[in-house]
């Protein structure tokens, strides 16, 4: 007993329990602070709109890998439909009891545990997050720029880019994704997608060049 008459058994549930409460209300207080998926997936322009900071990100991803901004928005929309921290279901055991998750994959661009750590190594902070639109998109900028490397698909053949991601370059080199129409599929659709992106922004992609104060035109990026 500790000088108040409290079991030690007592206070360690206690402490264990306001760790637990306090732990839940920052994971919530993150998920609270991400912002909502836009409410027109369909138009890039739209999307921009409501979160401009998000062309900054693909910008800046699109001049360091490549991959155009069109075809990365497109792959954020096909893999998590803009949801921040969206991750694979349980499966469940018994068909009552929540079982494990069927992939690591998490974040905007549901990049699993093995690839997301390769790009740390390689790319990215050790304190990227796949719950950032920032560190999402320059993970796929690199994702894109190692399959254009290893597998020599052109950075604007959004379909076949997407089937590297989904497969691998291993997948992809065996053709994994000819036994596999739900995967060509959901790649015909990226690449639809990619296009329809493309053809928007280019009708409004200069008032989000130029739309801080201090950028004022010419002298804003181009």
């Amino acid at each position: 007993m500790d000088r108040q008459g409290r079991a030690p058994g007592v206070v360690a549930r206690a402490v264990r329990w306001l760790l637990i409460v306090g732990l839940g209300l920052l994971a919530s207080g993150c998920a609270m602070l991400a912002p909502s998926p836009p409410q027109d997936q369909s138009n890039i322009c739209e999307i921009f709109r409501e979160q401009p900071e998000w062309y900054d990100y693909a910008r800046d991803a699109q001049e360091q890998w490549g991959t155009p901004i069109a075809t990365q928005m497109a792959f954020v929309q096909r893999e998590s439909s803009f949801r921040s921290h969206v991750r694979p279901p349980r499966k469940r055991i018994l068909g009552i009891f929540p079982g494990p998750r069927s992939s690591s994959a998490r974040g905007y661009a549901q990049a699993q545990d093995p690839v997301w750590g390769e790009y740390q190594d390689d790319a990215g902070s050790l304190f990227a997050r796949r719950t950032h639109m920032q560190d999402a998109t320059d993970f796929i900028g690199w994702y894109n720029a190692r399959t254009h490397r290893q597998l020599g698909i052109s950075l604007h053949n959004p379909e076949h880019l997407y089937l590297a991601y989904h497969e691998g370059a291993g997948g992809y080199r065996r053709g994994s994704y000819r036994n596999k129409p739900r995967v060509r599929q959901a790649a015909r659709q990226v690449g639809a997608l990619a296009s329809r992106y493309q053809s928007q922004l280019a009708a409004c992609e200069a008032e989000f060049r130029c739309r801080r104060f201090y950028q004022v035109w010419p002298f804003c990026r181009g």
